[in-house]
């Protein structure tokens, strides 16, 4: 095998949390903010990993060995990341045996432009450029390790806002690059909430609490398009409340606006699974002042966030 690069963007799902799942149309966006990954052959054969961050500190180390056709661990740094990266790599193998089926080893080194509790992709812009490495199909390795609906991965590999959808039961989908460069973005802002949202466990509390739910799916499709088309910061921001009821009666959760942000005077937009990681923020003057009084200290605007 020899040297290998690749680069995978981060995510933000702009429409469609939870329903994603069951076919929702959905807007997905990549960011600025990614994470590559470089292989270098080396004589030894094992499999050296470094994992850097943002601040291009080391925060993850491994060493792993080849034997018997399975991925083992030799030394780690951290339980938990070293067994989700060697289920990775191990399944990788299972969908094609002929990767790491080699005497060398390789020196692995990821670098991460964002923190790990920023919750715009620090697993599936690895899993993706994994993928590319491994030469296998990144929603099938998606699938058979951290699941989920695969927007993210479709974000990974794309340059552009993209419209996702599943269909039949995971085994399809559509991804369909899109513009989305409303004439207000100037008055769009990305705010952390400075907690870390564990998908898994989003999906996990969505599937136990929702009821009938197709009426969501298409009204959400529906919104989804109007999402695209709006062309006036009041409607846009209609459209956010319209969204944020459904889900919020769907998964049986407070919105994130009457939770955290009551006396605000825009509109706010949850991303992804709700309680943590970003939100979007609408307002016509600039919140930083107010935001930064309540605690929230990572605002981003809509430039600086969207690819």
């Amino acid at each position: 095998m020899d040297s290998f690069k690749h680069y995978s963007h981060g995510k933000l799902l702009l429409t469609g949390e939870y329903v994603v799942l069951d076919g929702a149309l959905s807007l997905a966006i990549p960011t600025k903010f990614g994470q590559a990954l470089k292989v270098k052959p080396i004589e030894k054969p094992v499999v050296y990993w470094k994992s850097i961050d943002y601040q291009g500190k080391l925060w993850f180390e491994a060493t792993f060995k080849v034997e018997n056709n399975q991925i083992k661990s030799i030394q780690h740094t951290n339980q938990n990341i070293n067994e989700r990266l060697i289920q990775i790599l191990n399944t990788a193998k299972k969908l094609n045996p002929e990767f790491l089926d080699t005497t060398n080893g390789f020196e692995i080194t990821t670098s991460l432009e964002f923190p790990n509790d920023w919750g715009l992709g620090t697993s599936s812009t690895l899993l993706n450029s994994i993928s590319k490495w491994a030469n296998v199909d990144a929603y099938k390795l998606l699938e058979a390790t951290f699941g989920g609906s695969g927007y993210d991965i479709a974000c990974a590999s794309h340059e552009t806002p993209i419209l996702y959808q599943l269909k039949t039961h995971l085994k399809e989908r559509t991804v369909a690059p899109v513009s989305f460069h409303p004439n207000f973005t100037s008055h769009l802002y990305f705010v952390h909430l400075n907690q870390k949202q564990n998908s898994r466990q989003g999906i996990a509390h969505y599937k136990a609490n929702r009821g009938e739910n197709s009426h969501a799916i298409s009204e959400i499709s529906a919104l989804t398009k109007q999402f695209l088309e709006c062309n006036s910061l009041s409607e846009f921001e209609s459209l956010i409340e319209a969204h944020e009821s459904i889900i919020s009666k769907l998964t049986k959760q407070t919105t994130v606006k009457e939770r955290l942000f009551c006396d605000f005077k825009g509109t706010v937009k949850s991303l992804g699974a709700w309680g943590g990681d970003f939100v979007m923020l609408t307002s016509e003057i600039d919140p930083r002042p107010y935001l930064t009084s309540k605690g929230f200290k990572t605002i981003l605007s809509f430039s600086e966030m969207i690819l």
